[in-house]
């Protein structure tokens, strides 16, 4: 009954810091923890190919995103709103 826990989770915006994808940034669609990997919003984009079926009939060619090991992501703070100086009323 040992759950992993990581950094991150589905729906944070992360940047990816190392690797061949270093500086894409983007949202967690899927966290893969057995294999400690993520899937993050067009980051890693692959071309899978695709056996006939009803949804394709000839079969086809689709783009899907790919996964990027978790210790390569970290989390990107949303900076808050700046603060200005209220004038003073005499």
């Amino acid at each position: 009954m040992s759950r992993l826990k990581f950094h991150v989770k589905k729906g944070d915006d992360v940047e990816v810091v190392s690797g061949n994808h270093r500086g894409a940034a983007g949202k967690i669609l899927q966290v893969l923890p057995k294999k400690k990997q993520v899937l993050i919003e067009g980051v890693r984009i692959i071309k899978k190919t695709v056996r006939k079926s009803q949804d394709h009939p000839n079969g086809a060619i689709i783009n899907r995103e790919g996964p990027i090991h978790i210790s390569n992501v970290r989390i990107v703070e949303k900076k808050p709103a700046k603060r200005t100086k209220k004038a003073k009323a005499d």
